[in-house]
């Protein structure tokens, strides 16, 4: 329970449904942060405050685990490693894999629940005919959330509850006002929630005590057309805050680590026919042997785009696109879909 509307109403849904529940939320704040954490946060000081208050209202236990130490060993040295190793994290997916279903659902067992319920907006069932256990869209495809929840094991999602498949977050919240639930009202966490609306790379210099140095802006040929702040402070894609007076919009085509240079481009240099995602994991399927006709979001936001996977070696793919996708992102995930089914997916390694 994040004290968020989601997680309190899908446990109001669960309690209705007549599921014996208990509320849990983790604690990911390492003691020199606490009191400086981000209000709205999901496992905030503030939100386990408003968990414990929903649980109450709710008449079920409540309890409070200390995952700080591994949440900052998980997933925030995961987070400030890619940014300085000039990829893209989403550490949204580790936190999911890792804290989620990983030490939260092991925590779980040992008080006695044998599943764990989120306030996820997807859906899991399981396939007779496959043999298999399935992710799939929720209902409100705007706040779908099936794309973070891609590299769960077989074994994850079978121990995986979402109350919210069917709703939309619309109803979610009107649910909320008639069980006269508090949380109805509570606002968004935020996308990083341990960095919020912050600097990442100020964050990421406190935490790992390395210095951000500036250096080059270069095009493709190598020509240096200005300085930037910092690697951490770009990623693929980007336009803003390159301070470069160009005729055409220029946008962030590469990072090179080794000479510490941001390569920048014009708009269709962004586009990009393919990509290789390597570290995949399956879901509906037991990996492929042949070509496979999907659709692939490269990001959570980005839509669905017609694709052809094919398998490169034993843990790598290539995709190809019907139409050029712009900026494919190293570090950040490609997750594959056949219709609303969530075939499996993989991290970006190079576009």
């Amino acid at each position: 329970m994040s004290g968020g509307v989601d997680s309190t109403v899908a446990a109001a849904l669960l309690k209705k449904k007549g599921f014996d529940i208990i509320g849990v939320t983790f604690k990911m704040w390492p003691k020199e942060d606490c009191g400086t954490s981000v209000e709205r946060a999901c496992s905030s000081l503030d939100a386990i405050v408003r968990a414990r208050h929903a649980a109450e209202a709710l008449g079920i236990p409540y309890y409070v685990v200390d995952f700080s130490s591994e949440f900052r060993r998980e997933v925030i040295d995961y987070f400030c490693a890619e940014y300085l190793a000039g990829r893209t994290p989403n550490p949204c997916i580790i936190c999911n894999k890792r804290i989620k279903f990983g030490l939260l659902l092991k925590k779980a067992k040992e008080l006695g629940a044998s599943r764990v319920a989120t306030g996820h907006y997807a859906a899991v069932s399981f396939d007779k005919r496959r043999g298999r256990f399935i992710l799939k869209e929720g209902a409100d495809k705007v706040k779908d959330q099936s794309y973070f929840l891609f590299s769960l094991s077989q074994e994850q999602l079978g121990s995986a509850l979402f109350p919210l498949a069917d709703l939309t977050k619309e109803k979610v919240r009107i649910m909320a006002r008639r069980l006269k639930l508090k949380a109805y009202g509570a606002a968004e966490s935020q996308d990083i929630c341990f960095v919020g609306r912050g600097d990442y790379a100020e964050y990421i210099r406190k935490k790992t005590g390395v210095g951000i140095k500036s250096g080059d802006i270069v095009d493709s040929s190598c020509r240096v057309l200005g300085r930037h702040k910092g690697i951490p402070y770009y990623t693929i894609g980007q336009r803003r805050g390159l301070g470069i007076a160009h005729k055409e919009p220029l946008y962030v085509t590469g990072i090179d680590i080794g000479m510490n240079r941001v390569i920048v481009g014009e708009k269709k240099d962004v586009l990009k026919k393919g990509l290789i995602a390597h570290r995949l994991n399956w879901i509906a399927v037991d990996g492929i042997k042949r070509p496979m006709r999907v659709t692939a979001k490269i990001r959570y936001n980005h839509p669905k785009a017609k694709a052809l996977v094919t398998r490169t070696g034993e843990d790598s793919v290539r995709v190809d696109f019907d139409e050029p996708q712009g900026s494919p992102t190293p570090g950040q995930a490609v997750v594959f879909y056949e219709r609303n089914v969530v075939i499996g997916g993989g991290w970006i390694r190079e576009a």
